[in-house]
């Protein structure tokens, strides 16, 4: 046993012993998180705008601070990029996070001196909670990767600029940096393919034993190594022990993952976002992720059903139920205020506050008005897959044909199988009635004849990845949208040669 792997187990025991204080004393912790913010943001442009000296209470905050998203926050943004100081919190950012926007091309999200930690803290402390609750620490003493973005960072205002994956890089703890793989030459390769090549050249005969990414671009690394081999994950890298992955739901993508493996492994679910850390699993056997509710930030929640209503209400996390879906709002010492983050999640546990992330508040298919949203298409997915078990999915969107050439409009599955259904029209038929059991709207349009079935159209290998490499969001933290109001990506996967089934 290494010296990390010893020097892990009470350093773990110590985060877990602290998290305490605030898992089971999560509304007070949020009251002291909102105090804090709300003073640390009354000098700024943002909090004199907002009156935030006149604040006392929550209900007075949301009288002052409407729901955001990024295009409501960019004017503050841009006055930052133009040089000022003490714009949305005390001085100006450390860094800004790049990420791309639908509507307004590339975001920049600052991250604070402040808020640096809620990043960085939250991804160690994902891991010394596995470490806590399994004893296996071993892995640190190994080789350990983390498929991101490029850390190269560029300068704006004088601040540096880059993907949160790649500024995470530059903290990793230096008692990691010595068996962090890919080497920093390596990583800063834009083209992904060209850096898969190089990063398997770097590993392929190393004692990897975590290994850390978005699960399709994992798999496209796995795929690659059994190219060369011919070999099992697991017989190319038998200390692998541990996989951490976030950003998508992991179930499509869970059985084609381990076969490549060819054992069960752990895997350790996060929830980061450039605008702040959200939650990590911190048990292998209780379902979701822990809220963290003392990391800087002061979260609010709007059940999505009532997102898009002029007035909806802005809850605390001791007013959200069990079971319910909500759009997550974030306010942070990053200076985001009242920031809509775009994703829904619902709670699966409240001592402590656990939680799945079930999509994103603007993909959902309602051209009909059946507001189908990412959990439920996943669901009816997985269920498909359980009835033809050997059927393995490596991608899927799914888009609405509102004016068919004929016959009633329907909503198009775009799939690419590693291995198809033996039987696709009772797949189809399969994902189909699970969706009406999962959304009323959608049955009562499909019984009512609005709508036809769904159309299941198969992909070739491959498609996915060409059509991302069109659009030049190949690799690294880049997700293929689940659903879409539009056919944007559906046309560009229909002119990459569509097969339907």
């Amino acid at each position: 046993m290494g010296v990390r792997s010893v020097l892990s187990k009470p350093l773990a025991k110590w985060v877990v012993e602290r998290q305490q204080a605030w898992m089971y004393q999560p509304a007070e912790a949020q009251q002291r998180w909102f105090r804090q913010l709300v003073a640390g943001g009354t000098h700024t442009a943002f909090g004199r705008d907002h009156r935030f000296s006149d604040l006392q209470t929550v209900a007075d905050f949301r009288q002052a601070v409407p729901i955001r998203d990024y295009e409501a926050l960019k004017p503050y943004v841009e006055r930052i990029l133009a040089g000022e100081s003490d714009v949305l919190w005390k001085g100006k950012p450390l860094y800004f996070a790049k990420t791309s926007g639908t509507t307004s091309g590339t975001k920049y999200i600052p991250i604070t001196r402040d808020s640096i930690p809620n990043h960085i803290d939250s991804a160690r402390d994902a891991l010394l909670n596995y470490i806590n609750q399994t004893g296996n620490g071993a892995f640190l003493d190994k080789k350990l990767i983390f498929l991101s973005g490029s850390p190269e960072l560029d300068q704006k205002a004088g601040i540096n600029v880059g993907r949160l994956s790649g500024i995470a890089n530059h903290h990793v703890p230096a008692y990691l940096r010595t068996n962090q793989l890919p080497s920093y030459e390596t990583n800063i390769i834009e083209d992904w393919e060209t850096k898969l090549e190089r990063i398997i050249d770097e590993t392929i005969d190393q004692p990897m034993s975590l290994i850390s990414g978005i699960p399709p671009w994992v798999q496209m690394y796995f795929d690659r190594i059994q190219e060369r081999t011919g070999k099992l994950i697991k017989d190319v890298f038998p200390d692998f022990s541990v996989f951490v992955y976030g950003g998508v739901n992991f179930e499509p993508y869970r059985a084609k993952l381990f076969e490549s493996i060819g054992k069960r492994i752990d895997a350790i679910e996060t929830y980061p976002a450039s605008e702040g850390f959200i939650a990590f699993q911190d048990s292998q056997t209780d379902e979701g992720l822990l809220l963290l509710l003392d990391s800087g930030i002061f979260y609010e929640f709007i059940a999505a059903d009532e997102y898009f209503d002029q007035n909806p209400r802005r809850l605390t996390i001791d007013e959200v139920e069990l079971n319910k879906n909500y759009a997550v709002i974030i306010n942070n010492n990053a200076g985001l205020w009242g920031y809509s983050l775009g994703d829904t999640v619902k709670f699966v546990s409240r001592e402590p506050y656990r939680l799945l992330v079930t999509g994103r508040i603007k993909h959902f298919i309602s051209a009909f008005g059946e507001h189908v949203i990412g959990e439920e298409v996943e669901k009816a997915l997985q269920y498909a897959m359980q009835q033809q078990p050997e059927t393995e999915v490596v991608e899927f969107t799914v888009a609405p044909m509102v004016s068919p050439s004929e016959g009633l409009p329907y909503h198009e599955w775009f799939v690419e199988f590693a291995t198809p259904p033996r039987n696709p029209d009772a797949f189809a038929r399969d994902v189909d009635n699970r969706l009406t059991e999962l959304n009323v709207y959608y049955d009562d349009l499909i019984t009512g004849t609005i709508l036809r079935p769904l159309k299941l159209t198969s992909l070739p290998r491959g498609s996915f990845q060409r059509y991302m490499k069109s659009q030049g969001k190949l690799g690294g933290q880049n997700k293929v949208p689940r659903l879409a109001n539009d056919r944007v990506i559906a046309d560009g996967l229909s002119a990459l040669m569509v097969n339907p089934l």
